[in-house]
């Protein structure tokens, strides 16, 4: 059925449904939307994916960072955006150094044709060498006290539609320094390191808590981008509580009625 603004907030589109119930009434629903986003790097096609259209320049910066395109967010030169109805474009410029690793990376996975999947090359990028990170101190129970709470209260999108993963990051003394959205659990933590990044929040006593389930890109992202306290709603894989082990990521999960558990203290 066909949209209709309703006055809905931005990332979120109402659309009417029929209503199976006694009357079959039609009614109008808050659905998030969801775009796709093409990303090219000083003219090279990289990477197109499903997104929220909201917070793209964050994505964009999280995304290079998380991806090991670029180390530092003054790599990153310029981002240009061209919005569509249903796709955004986005065009990076990159400095030198950063954008002769990426064509590097792109020659080897274009070379590569030893394993089953893309070469054994695109499975050392799936499971790369990471710098480990320094210590951090384990929070106390009352810091983990209410995170549910406190993060449905910063959503903005998921109290209009639902449907969205939420990243918040908190300082040491509880304080919400930033939270963003998106349907993807790995674009709402991307999308939050670059704002971290953008907007020089980083502490290394600050908190990332995540909506969602961890799993092993979200403890490299982590990695990559310095963050060493990881708070997740859902249970952690295995294989992503090892490598937060081996690379110094303190990492707890909340469940929602048992007390939580650290599985790993950098």
């Amino acid at each position: 059925m066909k949209p209709n603004s309703h006055d809905a907030p931005e990332g979120v589109n109402t659309f009417a449904a029929l209503v199976l119930d006694e009357q079959q009434h039609t009614d109008y629903f808050p659905l998030a939307e969801e775009v796709a986003l093409s990303i090219s790097y000083n003219g090279i096609n990289y990477a197109v994916m499903l997104v929220t259209p909201q917070n793209i320049e964050d994505f964009v910066v999280g995304f290079s960072i998380t991806a090991g395109i670029i180390e530092q967010r003054r790599q990153l030169y310029g981002i240009t955006l061209q919005r569509h109805s249903e796709h955004i474009s986005a065009e990076v410029e990159l400095s030198n150094q950063a954008f002769w690793k990426l064509k590097s990376t792109r020659r080897q996975l274009a070379g590569a044709s030893g394993c089953g999947l893309c070469g054994i090359e695109a499975l050392d990028m799936a499971l790369p060498e990471l710098e480990p990170l320094a210590p951090a101190m384990l929070p106390t129970r009352e810091q983990l006290n209410g995170l549910r709470e406190r993060i449905a209260k910063e959503q903005q999108l998921a109290k209009s539609s639902g449907a969205v993963h939420a990243a918040l990051y908190l300082d040491k003394q509880g304080n919400a320094l930033a939270c963003r959205e998106d349907i993807g659990r790995h674009n709402a933590f991307d999308k939050l390191i670059g704002a971290i990044f953008s907007t020089g929040l980083h502490e290394a006593d600050n908190m990332v808590v995540l909506t969602s389930r961890c799993s092993l890109e979200l403890i490299q992202k982590a990695v990559r981008a310095g963050l060493p306290l990881l708070v997740t709603f859902s249970a952690p894989t295995a294989l992503a509580v090892k490598w937060a082990s081996r690379y110094g990521l303190t990492l707890i999960h909340v469940p929602k009625h048992d007390a939580p558990r650290v599985y790993s203290a950098g």
